[in-house]
């Protein structure tokens, strides 16, 4: 089975330039993500069929909420947010959830993150210094880097989405 090709998912121009390229390429694997999880239930977006990964659909999704919220909002903006589904004594409550956890509400939360995330960056240099530093690395970064980091983030999770998806359906699809 073949997931039918994202229509709503558009590769930016060849010859666009540097901030329209970058939105392009974020909001294209943005859309991949959503496709992948296109058509399942509940039940089926919870699933862990990569033992022993904990790796779900509706892991990535939760995950990439938190990753949007981070890297644009916390650090670029230096907002001081409460986590989503992280905590220090939880670190990986994105991914281990409950069964009451569903799509309807991970996507929203995810979907907010991401306008949100569009909004931090709207208007704003590519040169841009981030007003807070990485909890991880302890370095202030350029929105670019950030950008170019996001890409990177959800391209990779896209690849663990590919073959979560084709476990539980057998639906596969670039």
């Amino acid at each position: 089975m073949t997931i039918s090709s994202g229509s709503h998912r558009n590769e930016p121009a060849t010859t666009a330039d540097e901030r329209d390229m970058l939105d392009g390429w974020l909001d294209y694997h943005r859309a991949t993500l959503a496709w992948k999880c296109e058509g399942l239930q509940d039940e089926q977006l919870r699933r862990t069929p990569l033992a022993p990964s904990e790796l779900s659909l509706l892991g990535l999704v939760r995950h990439m909420a938190e990753v949007e919220r981070y890297w644009f909002r916390e650090v670029m903006l230096g907002e001081d947010l409460p986590e989503l589904y992280c905590t220090s004594e939880h670190p990986d409550g994105d991914f281990q959830f409950t069964e009451k956890a569903t799509w309807a509400e991970a996507e929203q939360v995810w979907q907010t993150e991401v306008e949100l995330a569009r909004q931090a960056a709207a208007g704003r240099s590519l040169d841009l210094v981030s007003q807070a530093e990485s909890h991880h690395r302890g370095e202030v970064f350029s929105l670019r880097w950030v950008y170019t980091h996001m890409i990177e983030e959800y391209a990779r999770h896209n690849g663990h989405a590919d073959l979560v998806r084709e476990q539980i359906d057998g639906a596969t699809g670039d």
